[in-house]
């Protein structure tokens, strides 16, 4: 097959774009309660953490805007299907519309926790600039309510989500597209190192 110049800078780009997204999972940085964890000590004890919540009847509730939204869809049908966790998001329009008009747009998730959530529950939020006001929001909530909190962020390290969660997963990428084939990387190995774990492998 011969070699275009058109067909090696093709290549080109995706090796180069491949080659960021591996670098930038390999730079993640993962915090419990501030701490730095090493990487698969930080997998295997949220997937500790998530056996614990099935154990107790506990839920993951998943937030996010935009393609974290649809991720957190996503995963909580895979979380629900194959580690028989209960889970919640908040996908309904009927639900964000009303929250939305008769609250505020910023309330849409802190509801949900302040209604719903319980000590035993884990809320999961993922923002690739972890600056989201109704995100935020729902973080402090939890904290009030003293609930787990898992963070997903990127972009800038001093960001809000990830000062205020008490797991954080943080992938230094500068772009949302980048930042979110990470988070989508990260909560399928959450899930994967679970079955792993504890089901006897992933499906």
């Amino acid at each position: 097959m011969k070699t275009t110049a058109s067909s090696t800078q093709q290549t080109a780009y995706f090796q180069e774009y491949k080659t960021y997204i591996s670098s930038a999972l390999d730079h993640m940085e993962i915090t419990l309660f501030g701490k730095s964890l090493q990487l698969d000590k930080g997998f295997a004890e949220l997937a500790k953490r998530t056996k614990y919540l099935r154990d107790n009847d506990g839920t993951l509730f998943f937030f996010g805007n935009g393609a974290s939204a649809t991720m957190g869809e996503h995963m909580s049908f895979d979380f629900l299907q194959n580690a028989k966790v209960r889970t919640s998001t908040c996908s309904e329009t009927s639900y964000l519309t009303a929250i939305s008009n008769d609250i505020s747009f910023e309330a849409v998730f802190s509801f949900k926790v302040d209604k719903l959530a319980r000590q035993n529950d884990i809320v999961v939020t993922t923002s690739s600039s972890g600056s989201s006001p109704n995100i935020v929001k729902a973080i402090q909530k939890a904290k009030e309510k003293g609930i787990f909190v898992v963070t997903l962020s990127g972009k800038r390290p001093d960001n809000p989500s990830r000062q205020l969660g008490d797991f954080n997963f943080y992938v230094p990428c500068e772009t949302y597209g980048t930042t979110e084939v990470c988070h989508a990387f990260i909560l399928h190995c959450w899930l994967d190192a679970f079955l792993d774990m504890y089901e006897g492998g992933r499906h």
